[in-house]
């Protein structure tokens, strides 16, 4: 199992360093072609908007080997990026919005994948102990590879970049291809049928997985809607320079880095419901002390929030591990992504919009929501037997036992809970 974890720990690293350097780049290097910030802007959301069809990408992974798919979408996406090496001029721009894109679909493909791939790998217990360490080792890139992605580039240009990220993609293919995976059967397919809805009811009809899930969801949502205030009550109200950003985004990442490393500890000791609840509180302490006309208290607030958000999203990627069939473990956990990124494509314009009202109103307004979602969830908490007892099959049942209760799930008397509102999956990404 050891042998397991680190191999999952090094997939992190890999992966979390190619896609951090790439992804900066690739939006500096449309807009020294162009010199449209637009355009460039463009690049990110590529990135992202494939986010929104992960119900239906993630039924791929229960129709077919998983381990199989997801070495082949890791040397795929190598093969786009050793594309970008035909880019020479403007007019080969649409080439890195296509690489951007392809790096959308291979988020969505490769986080569900690894999500299903780790309860056949790891004991239930280590679930979280790993999931905390792979959220540290991402939060660290985030933090070292897009300084030195911009280093390559300005030394030695664009083509540089594109074959280190090429590189990384291989090397994770490979880690794949020597994990052992003992634990379950998952690499045989499933029945096809039931598509995105059984993701959603296996997904929202049980509290173990709903409740973890939406905080998240409150949570990163909330963390895209908060940048345009920090933004202003760093420049704005604390006149500082737009330098004293990158400060705050190095303590964020300290914060995650740390919070990462010892979820994993908290999660078996009280579960992920609970620390879902922590970790959106203290999500919610980070923005009201960011708001505080005292530019230390910004500083804390930052690590206080950085600490908070990966407690949640690795609470709510464990209860999906361990409270959902492994014949759909694909579906729901592309379906847990999509409902926790994606109201990041709502929620960064809408704060863009409510900084008009002031620099510290909309930030103000993400702590209170955070805090009415802790409320919520701790009621419902309190109001059941456990919320950690899954109502649906756990993972450990064979495949046939999973496919019945898959079939038994996508026809329910009372039809799927309804949606959005109770969504959730994760803002920076466990990879």
């Amino acid at each position: 199992m050891r042998r397991n974890a680190g191999l999952f720990v090094a997939i992190s690293l890999l992966s979390g360093f190619g896609s951090s350097a790439m992804s900066l780049v690739a939006g500096i290097w449309i807009l020294d072609l162009t010199g449209s910030t637009s355009l460039a802007a463009l690049a990110g959301l590529c990135v992202y908007a494939p986010v929104l069809a992960g119900p239906w990408l993630g039924g791929l992974l229960d129709r077919a080997p998983r381990r199989p798919l997801v070495i082949a979408v890791n040397l795929l996406l190598a093969a786009a990026l050793s594309a970008l090496l035909a880019v020479r001029g403007p007019g080969q721009t649409w080439l890195i919005f296509t690489v951007s894109c392809a790096y959308g679909v291979s988020y969505v493909l490769i986080d569900a994948g690894e999500t299903a791939l780790l309860p056949a790998a790891l004991a239930p217990t280590e679930l979280g102990h790993v999931n905390g360490w792979r959220s540290s080792a991402q939060e660290g890139m985030k933090l070292v590879a897009p300084l030195a992605g911009a280093g390559l580039y300005a030394w030695r240009g664009g083509h540089a970049v594109a074959l280190l990220s090429a590189a990384t993609p291989v090397l994770v293919a490979l880690l794949y291809a020597v994990l052992r995976l003992d634990r379950a059967p998952i690499d045989q397919p499933t029945e096809r049928g039931g598509g995105p809805r059984t993701g959603l009811v296996v997904l929202f009809g049980q509290r173990a997985t709903r409740l973890p899930v939406v905080l998240a969801a409150v949570s990163i949502a909330m963390s895209g809607f908060t940048t345009a205030g920090i933004y202003a009550v760093v420049v704005t109200e604390l006149r500082l320079p737009t330098t004293f950003l990158g400060v705050l985004a190095s303590a964020q990442g300290a914060g995650s880095i740390l919070g990462g490393l010892i979820v994993g500890r908290l999660i078996a000791a009280r579960g992920a419901g609970a620390v879902g609840v922590a970790g959106t509180a203290l999500f919610a302490v980070g923005c009201l002390a960011r708001c505080l006309p005292w530019w230390p208290a910004t500083v804390v607030g930052a690590v206080v929030a950085g600490v908070g958000l990966p407690w949640t999203l690795v609470a709510a990627v464990t209860a999906v591990q361990t409270h959902t069939p492994s014949a759909l473990l694909g579906r729901v956990s592309a379906t847990a992504n999509t409902a926790m990124f994606g109201p990041l494509v709502v929620a960064i314009p809408l704060g863009a919009v409510a900084v008009h009202l002031g620099a510290r109103p909309p930030v103000i307004a993400a702590a209170a929501i955070c805090l009415t979602a802790v409320v919520v969830a701790t009621f419902h908490r309190q109001s059941a037997p456990s919320d950690e007892t899954p109502t649906a099959p756990a993972p450990r049942r064979t495949a046939r036992g999973a496919r019945r209760g898959a079939a038994a799930r996508a026809a329910p008397p009372a039809g799927p809970r309804p949606g959005r509102a109770g969504a959730g999956a994760a803002g920076p990404r466990v990879r």
